[in-house]
Parts: C-alpha cells; sequence; structure tokens
C-alpha cells in the first residue's frame, strides 16, 4: 500500500474515541502496515473535547495529519464533526450519518464507536480477522461477544 490513509477521530470524553482509534491502529499493524497515531484530549476528561489521528500505510512519516488531508471523519458528535469538517480533504468521508444509524442500532450508548469502527471498517483494505484480533487487544476479552456482535452490525452483517 503505498498511499497513506488518514482517519481523524474524535467526539467528546467518555465517548470511546481513543479506544476505537487504538483499535483501528491495531488493525492496521496486524495488517502489516505502518502506524502512526496521535491524540489531543480536552480540557475536561468527560465532555471535553477529544481526537484522534490515525495513520497508516507503506511508511508514515508524522502522527498527525495535515489540515485538508483527512480520508475519513469518524465523529462520534455532530458539534466536533462540524468543528473538525475541515480536516477532511475534498473527496474525503465523514461518517457522521452513521452516527444516528448507530444510535439507533445499539442499545448500550458504550458500543457505538464499535459500532462506528464497524461501518469504517468496509472502507479500509484490512481483513475482518485483524479488527477482531485488534478488538481483542485493546479490550482484553471483555465483552467480546457483544463488541464483535455490534462490529458486525456495523459492517452490515446481523
Amino acid at each position: 500500500m503505498e498511499k497513506i490513509v488518514n482517519i481523524l477521530f474524535c467526539g467528546t470524553g467518555g465517548q470511546g474515541v481513543l479506544a476505537a482509534a487504538e483499535i483501528c491502529g491495531w488493525a492496521a499493524l496486524y495488517s502489516g502496515l505502518h502506524v502512526k497515531k496521535s491524540e489531543v484530549h480536552g480540557m475536561a476528561q468527560r465532555g471535553g473535547s477529544v481526537e484522534s489521528h490515525v495513520r497508516f500505510g507503506e511508511k508514515v512519516f508524522s502522527p498527525l495529519i495535515p489540515e485538508g488531508r483527512a480520508d475519513f471523519l469518524v465523529a462520534f458528535d455532530h458539534g466536533e464533526s462540524s468543528r473538525l469538517r475541515h480536516m477532511l480533504k475534498s473527496k474525503g468521508t465523514n461518517l457522521i450519518d452513521a452516527l444516528d444509524s448507530a444510535k439507533h442500532a445499539v442499545m448500550d450508548p458504550r458500543y457505538v464507536n464499535i459500532f462506528l469502527l464497524g461501518v469504517l471498517s468496509r472502507e479500509l483494505p484490512i481483513a475482518q480477522e485483524q479488527w477482531t484480533r485488534a478488538i481483542e487487544k485493546v479490550f482484553k476479552n471483555k465483552n467480546m461477544e457483544e463488541n464483535i456482535r455490534v462490529f458486525q452490525l456495523g459492517r452490515g452483517g446481523r
């Protein structure tokens, strides 16, 4: 993979932004890609702005996505999506519409981030087994059955 893929995860504290970015990074790493990741935390632990930049490809030099170069914006909050929309490239994909689908499809809000990862995974050159492995790594087998079920739901499976 010569092209660098840039994904900006954003939301507020407590929404699982950092966990989602961590899973994405591990999935790319398990796929043999070079990965860089960076996190920006807001003033408050819960409710403050949080963003995480994930970049992967054959060789990545900087963990930060340059303005206007994000391929994907994965927002867990409408306000954060609006605030960071300028980071998307002209033909980039904003997954904000999937947020409302996630909130309707998932009964427990703790799993919205996993649902959105499932949606994102459809667009990335990373195999299902690498995503599962990454979810297991990050959550250390905690609620694995439900995490995988919700991921598959977001991916389009049942």
